[in-house]
């Protein structure tokens, strides 16, 4: 493959990484595949601006953070590199910045191996290089995940001059798994972008997803529902239940929004989450029999398509040391809902490939 910089050389690109004979590739041009988000207008993102714009302020400013991007390549290069351009950078107390603004890196075969991350200067400002050396020139299965809460308008990789790079493998499942959620759902607070419940999965199941968690900003409003009921996907998980303001608002919308999905997809699987949390209060208990509800309805009706796993079953490997902060998740509260979820999602993949 070609570098970019000998066919435009308005996109050469300068480095401060002292590597002698370095040459960087912009993603967006094959071999290298992109999953999760897509570039438009100067920027990758999770979903449409004209429709985000026309759902709530948050999913608006939240879309085109990069949760659940990543590109897939293969090279014999014994180091891989980035150059970021980041427009908007996540710096939150309670999420590592790793996660936040970070890329991490995965290697070779199925599940993929996490290697090392691509760790963000902490003064980060609009974007940043590193690099990551292997301990031999041999050709690699590479995985690069997006950072979390960041934006990205640009990623190119760097390899050694005269070094391969090649079209990845395809996923097993290459229809992608649609998560729709709060804040949990975006990432919060994993350490870095792998460590996500839904990159989790994508790994031990090999199977693509979109990740449309808008922290503080999913509240199942018509115009989300009708743009998700649209999207190609083998399996919708509906992680709705946190952002909803109260108990009657999530009362009025869960159903709703499921019914949006189901009626445009008689057969679609739909995994319905209560929120991951071991022990209930009052008020979160009404929101878990509001879930219920949407789900016995659902199968009174004859859907034999619907699942339903409980907070108590996400967390249940974690209990009560799985937060940050008594609500988002860290890693090991992520690594127990990946099992809470997992087997179930394993089993409709392979009922229905």
């Amino acid at each position: 493959m070609q570098s970019i910089e000998l066919i435009d050389s308005n996109f050469k690109v300068d480095t401060e990484l002292k590597i002698e004979g370095i040459k960087f590739y912009d993603i967006i041009n094959p071999p290298f595949k992109v999953y999760g988000v897509f570039y438009d207008s100067g920027k990758y993102r999770r979903m449409p601006e004209s429709i985000a714009k026309t759902v709530n302020d948050g999913v608006h400013g939240l879309h085109a953070h990069t949760a659940g991007g990543r590109v897939r390549f293969k090279t014999n290069s014994p180091y891989v590199a980035i150059h970021a351009k980041m427009p908007s950078i996540g710096k939150m107390p309670h999420i590592a910045l790793t996660g936040s603004a970070g890329f991490d890196l995965y290697i070779d075969e199925n599940p993929k191996k996490y290697f090392s991350t691509f760790v963000p200067p902490f003064d980060i400002q609009e974007g940043y290089e590193s690099v990551v050396h292997f301990d031999s020139a041999q050709m690699r299965e590479i995985n690069i995940n997006f950072p979390l809460f960041s934006e990205v308008s640009a990623l190119y990789i760097g390899i050694s001059d005269g070094a391969e790079v090649c079209s990845p493998e395809p996923y097993k499942y290459e229809k992608p798994i649609v998560y729709y959620g709060s804040s949990i759902t975006h990432g919060g607070c994993a350490s870095r972008p792998g460590s996500s419940y839904e990159s989790i999965i994508s790994r031990r199941l090999d199977a693509d997803y979109i990740n449309l968690g808008f922290s503080g900003s999913a509240r199942a409003e018509d115009e989300i529902a009708e743009y998700i009921s649209k999207l190609p996907m083998s399996v919708f998980v509906y992680d709705y239940d946190h952002n909803a303001p109260t108990a009657e608002h999530l009362n009025k919308t869960h159903e709703k929004m499921f019914r949006t999905i189901r009626n445009s997809d008689p057969d679609l699987p739909i995994v319905l989450l209560s929120r991951p949390k071991f022990s209930l209060s009052e008020d979160e208990e009404m929101r878990l029999d509001i879930i219920k509800t949407t789900y016995n309805n659902a199968v009174n009706n004859g859907d034999t398509n619907v699942y339903l796993i409980e907070g108590k079953t996400l967390m249940q490997a974690a209990e009560y040391e799985g937060t940050v902060d008594g609500c988002h998740p860290n890693d090991l509260g992520f690594m127990s809902m990946a099992e809470g979820l997992t087997g179930v999602l394993k089993e409709i993949l392979q009922k229905d490939s």
